[in-house]
């Protein structure tokens, strides 16, 4: 029997495709997204529901209050993220972006995704012993979206905390098309940015004993770095130091006063997490003092580890094994990619769900994957996202 949720989505599937469109038009990144936000407050407003916006950075919450008597009223809260990135979108799409941004992460999906079970919720609203938040946020893609709503407690927009959340990401490639899927624990990594600068003495290349040259210590620093990893951190409990931009000197023959190097840092535990950026912070300032320099290092704290709950993992997968049979996958490990929906799990047990959005014609081992100016997104998921994230409301809400 088909869920009454899938059944409503499915008749409303043609319009949540064209909101999907026109969003896909209208990317925009950062933490300014008026273009965006008044299209989805336009939804919102449809419904009548109550809102709470988000004062420092674009951001809604929408509450929908249940209907039914219940004497324990669940809160639960869905949340889409609605930033684009600063790519220039290669696609070919008849409907794609042409303003020098692009929706390459599928964030287009996830509102009108969320905007989908929002309507479908409401729909049933009759029904639900309970209420439910919808949190549209900006900023995911590395400007710490989620915080600025948590610093205003916009989580407790609907009047406490919710006792659960959930929300999902679709990609363009790695999971075969039709897959549905999560993994108990880390899903996703923490993410730090470390920037070091080794500071030394600069002078004319042909005299390099009279200088302290910082090019090859830091050269050093990124050798070492990776025979630390390799030797003091655990294969079963990895982690990613990347180098991604060196930066050092003028001319050939300057010997430099400084070079920078700026690292990604990865992480799937946070206490091997805060012990990653302790030993590499060693490590630099150890080389530089070992060839009578030093070392400042800056430690930008981004995202934690996206951290599921067990048992909303397991209720994640019994209702979605039950509504949408056949489809669900384990997923094998986690992602090195970060997620600031990570902070909203520190304060909420929840879980975080992968879709694949590969077209059904396509191929998930080669297809451009997120953050490609090449990434396609199926128009079909977005029914497949309203779907998920509002029957979990659903059940939770209807459960005796």
């Amino acid at each position: 029997m088909t869920h009454p949720i899938r059944k409503h989505i499915a008749s409303i599937a043609p319009q949540l495709i064209q909101l999907r469109r026109n969003l896909h038009q209208i990317p925009e990144p950062g933490l300014d997204l008026p273009l965006t936000a008044t299209r989805i407050r336009r939804e919102i407003d449809e419904l009548g529901l109550e809102t709470v916006e988000c004062q420092t950075a674009t951001g809604i919450m929408a509450i929908l209050r249940g209907e039914a008597e219940g004497e324990n009223r669940p809160l639960i809260l869905l949340r889409a993220d609605m930033d684009g990135l600063p790519i220039v979108e290669d696609t070919g799409l008849e409907w794609a972006s042409t303003n020098g941004a692009m929706h390459a992460c599928g964030h287009d999906v996830h509102m009108a995704g969320l905007v989908g079970a929002m309507r479908a919720l409401h729909h049933v609203r009759t029904e639900l012993r309970g209420d439910v938040i919808f949190m549209f946020q900006s900023g995911e893609e590395g400007h710490d979206g989620a915080q600025y709503m948590i610093n205003e407690n916009l989580l407790e927009a609907a009047g406490r905390l919710p006792d659960h959340a959930y929300a999902l990401h679709v990609w363009a490639s790695r999971f075969p098309t039709g897959f549905i899927g999560s993994k108990p624990g880390p899903i996703m990594a923490s993410s730090d940015t470390l920037k070091i600068t080794v500071r030394g003495r600069g002078g004319h290349g042909s005299a390099p004993h009279e200088n302290l040259d910082p090019i090859p210590v830091a050269a050093q620093i990124i050798l070492d770095a990776q025979v630390m990893i390799a030797r003091e951190f655990s294969i079963f409990d990895p982690v990613v130091a990347t180098c991604g931009q060196i930066h050092a000197g003028t001319a050939s023959n300057i010997t430099p006063d400084a070079a920078t190097l700026e690292y990604t840092l990865r992480a799937f535990n946070p206490a091997t997490r805060i012990r990653l950026v302790n030993r590499l912070t060693e490590l630099a300032q150890a080389t530089a003092r070992t060839h009578s320099m030093s070392a400042e290092v800056e430690r930008i704290e981004l995202y934690p580890v996206t951290m599921n709950d067990d048992a909303e993992y397991q209720f994640v997968r019994e209702v979605v094994e039950c509504a949408f049979p056949g489809r669900w996958g384990m997923q094998s490990e986690p992602m090195a990619a970060a997620e600031d929906f990570s902070k909203v799990l520190e304060h909420i047990p929840g879980c975080f769900v992968s879709v694949s959005a590969v077209p059904a014609e396509g191929d998930h081992r080669t297809a451009p994957f997120n953050h490609s100016a090449r990434a396609i997104f199926a128009d079909e998921v977005v029914a497949d996202c309203a779907s998920v994230l509002a029957t979990l409301a659903f059940e939770r809400l209807t459960d005796e």
